[in-house]
């Protein structure tokens, strides 16, 4: 099968430090690889592929310090997808509906994964736009307030499954993982390793967006529990995680996934999680960990931690969140897409879809080795 994964370049595939889309992309695009299928990866100049690499720029846009070009660059971007449209079987989106005008133009089958939340207000608007273009959830959560669009499937997220190395002795201190923002609550976690008395180590990202919030929680971090260590890259992330005691995830708001969530999973760490978004639907209660709806609960919950046994976070993240399991379910879902392609008159799909306007053409890099590019934006 011919397919094109199209990532965000905001951030390399896969990121050097944050970066979950990008990661999964990456995850997907190398397992789609090795299980025999072309795949041509559209993306930032500095990713990473064993697949047929086409970028644009020489590096991501957050790392080059140019992230008010990326709706511009992905644009121009997307324009090289659509001139490349009739080579492939699948075209496989991850940037949302930014890519919606130029999948509805292309002559070839197309599926959209939305990777964030989906109750604002663009994407109603542009699904009763682009009615029949096909989407697959990473959660049940994620498609509860469209659940009238056009979904295909479900799969959830995956991870190589030695991507991180499993610990089967815990550590003594408590982690936290993801980004310094209003909906992740790091003051949460905070409060909780205060009332427990354990030390609490934060890996956590300030997107420019999130400085003013940053500025009121960061000194919540300068407390002797608390060890704050900015982005961190694959190698520290897995020793993060894998030595903890547990993770704390007390997000505020319908997280769609959480990928950190089976990372811990993987390391035979036992998440707390709040009673949010996917979070019910990836940790099994009592098992890998415990849904917890307040502080007061996820303190309990610390404290019956030890109750569990860490080779079944192991063993239960090998069962539904490894790489080669999600490369599995896209590709049944790729093959339902061609399925219905084929079983639709060719002029009736030719009508259903309508000239897009697309970016003006430009240099593009194809590195059909899979090693770095480096075209100019």
């Amino acid at each position: 099968m011919r397919i094109a994964q199209i990532a965000p370049i905001y951030e390399s595939v896969p990121p050097r430090l944050y970066g979950g889309t990008e990661r999964v992309v990456s995850y997907l695009t190398e397992e789609l690889v090795a299980l025999g299928h072309e795949v041509t990866l559209f993306a930032s100049g500095d990713s990473t592929t064993s697949a047929r690499l086409v970028s644009w720029g020489a590096e991501a846009l957050r790392l080059a310090d140019r992230p008010g070009e990326s709706l511009d660059a992905q644009l121009r971007l997307m324009g090289q997808v659509a001139r490349e449209g009739d080579q492939f079987d699948i075209v496989h989106n991850h940037v949302d509906y930014l890519a919606f005008p130029v999948l509805r133009s292309c002559a070839n089958a197309s599926l959209t994964t939305p990777h964030g939340r989906m109750d604002g207000r663009p994407w109603r608007a542009m699904l009763e736009r682009y009615p029949g273009l096909a989407l697959s959830s990473i959660s049940f959560a994620q498609r509860r307030p469209l659940a009238e669009a056009n979904w295909l499937g479900m799969v959830y997220h995956g991870i190589p499954a030695r991507q991180h190395r499993f610990r089967e002795r815990h550590g003594d201190y408590l982690a936290f993982v993801g980004r310094i923002s209003p909906e992740k609550r790091v003051d949460r976690a905070v409060d909780i390793a205060r009332r427990v008395g354990m030390p609490l180590k934060v890996a956590a990202k300030v997107s420019p967006t999130d400085r003013a919030y940053a500025e009121q929680v960061l000194p919540l971090l300068d407390d002797p529990l608390v060890e704050f260590l900015g982005e961190i890259g694959d190698v520290e992330r897995d020793e993060l995680l894998g030595n903890a005691y547990a993770l704390l995830f007390p997000i505020d708001w319908p997280e769609p996934f959480g990928l950190v969530l089976i990372e811990a999973m993987a390391c035979g760490t036992p998440v707390i999680g709040f009673r949010h978004g996917a979070v019910p639907e990836l940790v099994e209660d009592g098992v890998t960990g415990f849904v917890v709806d307040d502080v007061a609960a996820a303190v309990a919950a610390v404290e019956r931690v030890i109750e569990l046994d860490r080779a079944d976070c192991r063993q239960l993240f090998e069962r539904r969140f490894t790489a080669r399991r999600m490369a599995s379910d896209y590709v049944e879902l790729y093959g339902e897409l061609l399925a219905a392609e084929a079983a639709t008159p060719i002029g009736v799909r030719i009508a259903s879809r309508t000239p897009a306007a697309l970016a003006p053409p430009a240099p593009m890099v194809d590195n059909r080795s899979g090693e770095r590019s480096t075209a100019s934006a």
